[in-house]
């Protein structure tokens, strides 16, 4: 129970004239008196906060940058009308900074025996989930001089999913991918390692690919036609090591690896491809397994959005060996980690063979466009250094990734804005090549 700012009001300027012309305990009783009473109605009046009923409705997920609507129910059980100041209670990260006061309070108003919904506009900052707190109502007589207050716990969850800023190259690598498939009329035929079709030959075709036996059954001359194989399996592999902590731009370096996992999930499902996922850093992280087409983007998703970087260093061997746990057969395995020279060189390396001899090894990195503009940096004393740093730097990653490349693993390394659309290009070159 609380008194109200009109109480107070009211309070100051009954005294006020009794101050000026007859200061007197008496009169300031005079005064008050009736309003304590008034008061005392005031409060007999408000409807009562606990008995209220309340429950939740409106969205469980949401991608980060998008709003989720939480619709709150408010039933009065009584024979007094509501009259109430509300406000809905979330994590600070639900809202973007500044806005949380105008949209977590509310005015409502509801007759006795009746119910009314508000809604409770979240617009989440950070991925993962994120859990409704108290409900504070302070209910108000009709008066307004006095309320009563209470909270009531009302459980509700939000899962802020990853924002797949890359499915916008989505329909271009699809639109590759057919012309691989042949489902789509280009001058050259894709070419991939099953069998399709024969056509009849036309001026360009190569010589190699006729079909010799099908030739001599009909008039015109045959070639066959070839498509990547299918149902050929690709682990997704997220470092969450310290690596994957470091900031590049305004997110974390394991942002941007989730994003272009994402879009190379959504491309190797539609590719007919299967699709697991493992992030691993000393223990198991997630672990996404044996999901159809249909059911791997959605699964890949869900298990992101809880996915933060851990401040510890990478177990390469650990790493390893539950990759192979993973993936029996022979299978794509794409790591995404960091170039850093360090943990390739004492960590990745040594247990690289490994899986390079039973499986294809794809290494994507995230690299910081801030090194390639202090590179180019000139004008004064400190530019010069600052760039001859970003050279030795870069060295040292070209270095990092031409090792991994003697190993027989494909290295892409790219910022944040284009590591995606180059993850999905190294898969589909891959998949050309027959390399699957």
């Amino acid at each position: 129970m609380a008194l109200t700012g009109r109480a107070a009001l009211l309070a100051a300027l009954g005294s006020l004239p009794v101050g000026i012309w007859d200061p007197s305990w008496t009169g300031i009783l005079a005064v008050n008196g009736p309003l304590a009473v008034a008061c005392a109605c005031d409060f007999a009046l408000a409807a009562p906060v606990r008995r209220l009923r309340l429950t939740r409705s409106g969205d469980t997920s949401a991608r980060l940058g998008d709003t989720a609507d939480v619709t709150l129910t408010v039933t009065n059980p009584s024979n007094r009308p509501l009259r109430a100041h509300l406000r809905d209670a979330w994590p600070p990260s639900s809202w973007q900074q500044g806005t949380e006061s105008a949209a977590s309070r509310h005015s409502v108003t509801v007759p006795a025996g009746e119910r009314r919904r508000v809604t409770t506009r979240l617009r989440p900052t950070r991925r993962g989930d994120r859990q409704a707190d108290r409900v504070t109502i302070r209910s108000y007589g009709p008066l307004g001089l006095f309320s009563r207050q209470g909270s009531h716990r009302v459980p509700w969850t939000v899962r802020v999913l990853p924002p797949f800023t890359s499915r916008k190259h989505l329909p271009s690598k699809l639109s590759r991918l057919r012309e691989l498939d042949g489902r789509t009329s280009v001058l050259t035929r894709g070419e991939g390692t099953e069998f399709d079709s024969l056509r009849e030959y036309v001026p360009g075709d190569d010589t190699r690919s006729i079909d010799w036996r099908a030739t001599a059954r009909q008039s015109a001359v045959a070639v066959r036609t070839w498509r990547p194989e299918r149902d050929r399996h690709l682990l997704l592999v997220l470092d969450t090591g310290r690596t994957s902590a470091g900031r590049v731009g305004d997110a974390p370096r394991l942002d941007a690896s989730m994003d272009a996992a994402l879009l190379l999930a959504a491309l190797a499902s539609r590719a007919g491809d299967r699709v697991d996922l493992l992030a691993y850093d000393r223990r198991v992280r997630a672990l996404v397994q044996g999901r159809t087409a249909g059911d791997v983007l959605p699964a890949v998703v869900n298990t992101m959005a809880n996915l933060e970087p851990e401040l510890v260093e990478t177990d390469a061997r650990g790493l390893t060996a539950t990759a192979l746990r993973s993936a029996p057969r022979r299978s794509l395995i794409v790591l995404l980690t960091a170039l850093d020279a360090a943990p390739i060189e004492e960590g990745l390396l040594p247990v690289l063979p490994q899986l390079t001899q039973r499986h294809t090894v794809l290494v994507a990195s995230v690299a910081d466009p801030h090194i390639s503009r202090m590179a180019k940096a000139r004008g004064n004393t400190d530019a010069v250094y600052e760039a001859a740093a970003a050279a030795q730097a870069q060295a040292e990653r070209d270095r990092t990734a031409g090792q991994l490349r003697r190993h027989g693993v494909t290295v892409v390394d790219a910022t944040p804005d284009e590591l995606a659309p180059a993850l999905a290009d190294a898969y589909l070159e891959l998949k050309a090549a027959g390399r699957l």
